[in-house]
């Protein structure tokens, strides 16, 4: 579980972070949602630790991070699996050598138990007969999948997903966000994900936090957007013509 309690983070006196409050709770998706600007890019960078907050605490599991020193911060970020929008493979290595990478960085097991354990995570991401393959040779889903097969190598108990399913079509996007939803239950694990895709918020939002210019507007599950009254988040959500029909379906269901 991670939480954050109070957090302001502000830029040259701009506040972008104003009083954030939240709980992200284990073995759940939870989803941070928001329009461009909004702040929840700087939140998600605070909780990891690439930014500091001006004022406030972020719990891992009751372990304050704002006042952890270096030995403790690293030890932390090995529970840590982070997903990057861009995938950020690298060119020069075969698919299994990305998902190694950093299991030769923070495993002290022998090669054999790393290759092993590498291979067991692109089984699970459906990726095996990928391994031996260059990301230059793979499709942009594939090499989403060897990006979670990395992230889950050194099975962590917190996992970070920044906009997973950008440049994807939504066949692929909603294959994503399954195995993302799957993994997480699976290895009951805290995943927080940063997110412009409102499928993924109605597929697999078990947690949605709403930041409206550096505040916490809203929260709740995906059966509460719904029925939500809350202005700003249906302004946002139900922004195109499909969720807006949803809506209106759900309500006159809810009337006859």
């Amino acid at each position: 579980m991670v939480e954050v309690k109070h957090i302001i983070k502000s830029f040259d006196g701009r506040i972008v972070l104003n009083d954030i409050d939240s709980v992200f709770e284990e073995g759940k998706t939870n989803l941070i949602i928001g329009r461009s600007g909004s702040g929840k890019t700087v939140l998600i960078k605070n909780i990891i630790g690439l930014m500091s907050p001006d004022s406030g605490q972020i719990l891992y599991d009751g372990r304050d991070l704002t006042s952890m020193g270096k030995p403790e911060l690293n030890h932390l970020r090995r529970e840590m699996g982070m997903l990057f929008q861009g995938s950020a493979l690298f060119d020069s290595m075969t698919v299994l050598e990305n998902v190694m990478f950093p299991l030769n960085m923070f495993s002290k097991e022998s090669y054999k138990e790393r290759e092993k354990r590498a291979i067991f995570c692109l089984e699970r991401v459906n990726l095996q007969e990928a391994e031996h393959l260059y990301p230059s040779e793979i499709s942009g889903g594939m090499m989403k999948r060897a990006a979670i097969a990395r992230a889950i190598s050194l099975q962590p108990k917190y996992l970070f997903c920044d906009e997973p399913n950008s440049g994807l079509d939504p066949k692929t996007s909603l294959l994503i966000d399954d195995l993302i939803h799957d993994i997480t239950a699976e290895y009951n694990m805290t995943t927080i994900i940063n997110t412009h895709d409102m499928n993924s918020v109605m597929n697999i939002g078990d947690k949605i936090l709403f930041i409206q210019e550096g505040k916490k507007e809203w929260e709740g599950t995906k059966d509460d957007v719904i029925n939500s009254t809350n202005k700003a988040l249906n302004d946002f959500i139900f922004a195109s013509d499909l969720f807006r029909k949803v809506k209106e379906v759900e309500s006159q269901i809810e009337e006859g």
